[in-house]
């Protein structure tokens, strides 16, 4: 099964070679590529995407602005956030709203590919500078500290999440740890059970909000 990509950027050149990109890797299939955000939700209820590739700065309605309204209306659908910003402020907003990876412009092809595959299979792709960033800044600003005993997450479970907060995928998390995909998806299901969250999003948050790895 192919996974289903749509595109929302607007710069045309950027556009135009992301969606060749998309279109020539045989594992993904292009459902279309738009400069706007203005008919987003007409057109998903249409295409059903599994992973949009958002631009962060979008005329009328904003990158953020549209993947708050994606993640209430498609809630299973994934938002990879692609900008030239690594700001703060912005980073912060993008993930607050939703956005499974946040990926630079300027980041090399096979990233976006790799991104993309990492989101639809539950992987949070991030360009590691803004991983970094990321972590900074919620290590700044938070000072709650959370013990193993408080968690409840065993020394593995904590491993698996301190690869997840740095922005590995599942597959590299499994790689890295020498164990398998499957025993990977094994651990995030008792993360999310102790930690008392939903999503991927909500584990890298409370786990750097609270210090726990």
């Amino acid at each position: 099964m192919k996974i289903r990509v749509c595109i929302f950027e607007d710069s045309k050149n950027f556009r135009d070679g992301l969606a060749d990109l998309i279109r020539l890797s045989p594992q993904f299939e292009l459902l279309g590529a738009f400069p706007d955000c203005s008919e987003m939700v007409e057109n998903l209820s249409m295409l059903r995407p599994d992973v949009v590739l958002m631009d962060i700065r979008m005329p009328g309605i904003t990158g953020i602005e549209a993947v708050q309204i994606i993640k209430s209306k498609f809630p299973t659908t994934k938002v990879i956030m692609q900008t030239v910003y690594e700001d703060d402020e912005r980073v912060t907003a993008a993930i607050c709203a939703g956005a499974s990876g946040y990926l630079l412009k300027n980041s090399p092809p096979q990233k976006f590919i790799e991104a993309v595959e990492d989101a639809f299979h539950g992987g949070a792709p991030m360009t590691g500078s803004i991983a970094a960033k990321v972590l900074a800044l919620f290590q700044t600003k938070f000072d709650a500290v959370k013990t193993d005993q408080e968690t409840g997450l065993s020394p593995r479970e904590k491993e698996v999440l301190q690869k997840l907060v740095q922005g590995k995928s599942y597959k590299m998390i499994a790689s890295d740890l020498d164990i398998s995909y499957v025993t990977v998806r094994f651990h995030m299901k008792n993360i999310y059970e102790k930690l008392h969250v939903n999503s991927m999003t909500e584990a890298v948050a409370k786990a750097l909000q609270e210090r726990i790895v």
